[in-house]
C-alpha cells in the first residue's frame, strides 16, 4: 500500500525558466489513471539493430526450452536469463539479392524494419513505412514524442558513403514513408536538449561556451521539484530523487565529455559531444532512453548501434580492424575471434543497460518488465551475408504478455515480420498483413 499526500495527474511536469521536465511513474498518480482507465504502466518497444551480422557459433545453443549455458556471445546476459527470449530461424527473404538491390548491407538494415526489398537508384530512394511508425501513429498522441530514432555512427561522419541511397539505407532504420527516412540522433547533447532542453539550434561555438557556464537544468526546476517532493509520500520521494539524480548524472557525463573534447581538438568534423568510446556513448544514449520510458516521452525507439557496413574499430578493447573487413575472415581464427569479441562487447553494453530498466521500478515490475526489446541484426553470419536464422532476442515482459527465459526455434524460412506483426499486435496495432508476413508468431506469449 503506498502512502501519498498528493494525487498527481500522469502528465504533472517540473518547469523552469527554459526547461520542462516530466515525471516518472509514481503512486502518487494511481488514482488518476485508473480513473482514466490506465491503472498499469504502459508497454514500450524498442529495437536495437547490431551491424555486420554475428558470429553464429557463439549465439545459437543446441537445445530448445528453458535457457540453459549460454553461448559466449550471450553470456553477459546470464543475470538477465529469465528476462530474455531467444529467437531461431528468423528469415529476411527481402534482404537477399531478388531484384535490383541496393546491396547486402543496405538491403539487410532498409529491409529490417519494414518488410520490403529496397531499391538501388541513383535518382530515387525506396523503402516502405517501417512497423515502429505504425506503432508511433497508435500510441504517439499520448506521449511527447511519437518514437525516437537514436544512433551510434553516421556513414558520411565516417566518409564511408559512397551516395544517397546507400547512406539512406545503412543509416536508417525507421522510415516514415517510401520516400522518407528518419535520421537517428547521434549526439547525446542534441538528444538530452530534445527531450528537455532549448539549444538544439545553437552552433557548435555557441554551444561549447554555454558549455562552458552551464547551470544544470534541473537548478531551473528546482523550486518546482522541492515543493511537489515535500507533498509526495516516502516511497514516490525516494522515486522522485533516484530519477532526478540519474537526470544530472547525465548532464555531468556529458559536461565530462565535451570539456574532453574541447581540450583534445576544438576543431573536430564529428558532431560536437560525440565521445570517441564507444561503451561511453552507448550508455550515455541508453540512460537518456531509460529517462524517457520513466518519464512516458516515448513508447517506440529505435536504435543503430552503429550503421550497417561499419568499419569502426574498437580499440578500447584491444581490436584496431575495421569490423565490418573483419566479418570477410574467410575462415581466419584470428579474424573470427575478433568478430566474437566485438559481438559480445556489445552485449555486454546492452545486458548492462537491461540492468538499470530492471532496477526503475514502475508499478508492480519494472521499466524492463513493462518493456519489449528487441536485440538483433539483419545478417548472421557476416562472412556469407546470410539473412536466414537471425540472431533475435526479446528482452522483457512487454506488461506480462511475454513468457522469457527461454529459447524458441521455429521453422526454418520463417520471415522475421510475423515477429513484426505480433509486436504490433501487442502495442495495439490491428493488422493482418505486414511485409512478407505469413501470420503472427506462435510461442512468445504466456498462453
Amino acid at each position: 500500500m503506498f502512502i501519498a499526500r498528493k494525487a498527481l495527474s500522469r502528465r504533472t511536469f517540473l518547469r523552469g525558466a527554459s526547461a520542462t521536465v516530466a515525471l516518472p511513474y509514481l503512486d502518487a498518480m494511481t488514482p488518476a489513471l485508473a480513473k482514466a482507465g490506465m491503472a498499469t504502466p504502459p508497454v514500450r518497444m524498442a529495437f536495437f539493430y547490431v551491424p555486420n551480422g554475428i558470429d553464429m557459433r557463439h549465439w545459437n545453443v543446441d537445445y530448445e526450452g528453458a535457457l540453459g549455458a549460454l553461448p559466449q556471445t550471450l553470456q553477459p546476459l546470464e543475470r538477465h536469463k529469465e528476462d530474455i527470449l531467444v529467437l531461431g530461424n528468423l528469415t529476411h527473404n527481402t534482404g537477399r539479392p531478388l531484384l535490383d538491390g541496393a546491396g547486402d548491407h543496405g538491403r539487410c538494415s532498409g529491409s529490417y524494419l519494414t518488410g520490403v526489398q529496397v531499391k538501388k537508384s541513383v535518382t530515387e530512394i525506396q523503402s516502405s513505412k517501417s512497423m515502429d511508425q505504425y506503432v508511433a501513429d497508435h500510441v504517439g498522441t499520448q506521449t511527447r514524442f511519437p518514437s525516437l530514432e537514436i544512433g551510434l555512427e553516421d556513414a558520411r561522419q565516417a566518409g564511408n558513403c559512397d551516395s544517397g541511397y546507400s547512406c539512406a539505407y545503412t543509416n536508417n532504420l525507421a522510415w516514415r514513408s517510401e520516400t522518407q527516412a528518419l535520421p537517428p540522433i547521434l549526439n547525446p547533447r542534441l538528444l538530452f536538449e530534445r527531450l528537455f532542453g532549448d539549444t538544439a539550434g545553437l552552433t557548435p561555438e555557441a554551444r561549447a561556451q554555454r558549455m562552458m557556464s552551464r547551470r544544470s537544468i534541473l537548478d531551473f526546476v528546482l523550486s518546482d521539484a522541492r515543493s511537489l517532493s515535500g507533498a509526495l509520500g516516502p516511497s514516490d520521494q525516494r522515486k522522485l530523487d533516484e530519477y532526478l539524480t540519474a537526470i544530472r548524472q547525465i548532464e555531468e557525463q556529458m559536461r565530462r565529455g565535451e570539456e574532453e573534447d574541447l581540450e583534445v581538438d576544438p576543431g573536430m568534423d564529428k558532431p560536437y559531444g560525440v565521445p570517441s568510446d564507444f561503451a561511453e556513448h552507448f550508455k550515455l544514449m541508453t540512460d537518456m532512453i531509460t529517462v524517457a520510458f520513466q518519464a512516458d516521452l516515448t513508447r517506440v525507439v529505435t536504435f543503430l548501434v552503429t550503421r550497417e557496413g561499419t568499419s569502426r574499430a574498437y580499440r578500447e578493447i584491444g581490436i584496431p580492424d575495421g569490423h565490418h573487413p573483419l566479418t570477410h575472415h574467410r575462415g581466419n581464427e584470428e579474424m573470427m575471434d575478433k568478430v566474437a569479441q566485438i559481438n559480445r562487447y556489445h552485449v555486454e553494453q546492452f545486458s548492462s543497460w537491461l540492468t538499470k530498466l530492471k532496477e526503475a521500478e514502475e508499478g508492480e515490475g519494472s521499466i524492463l518488465d513493462n518493456s519489449m526489446i528487441v536485440y538483433g541484426a539483419g545478417l548472421s553470419d557476416g562472412n556469407r551475408h546470410d539473412h536466414h536464422d537471425l540472431p533475435t532476442l526479446i528482452a522483457g515482459r512487454g506488461g506480462n504478455a511475454i513468457k522469457t527465459g527461454r529459447r524458441v526455434v521455429y521453422r526454418k524460412e520463417t520471415p522475421m515480420c510475423n515477429l513484426h506483426l505480433t509486436l504490433m499486435d501487442r502495442m495495439g496495432v490491428r493488422m493482418e498483413h505486414f511485409g512478407d508476413s505469413t501470420g503472427h508468431l506462435n510461442g512468445i506469449d504466456l498462453a
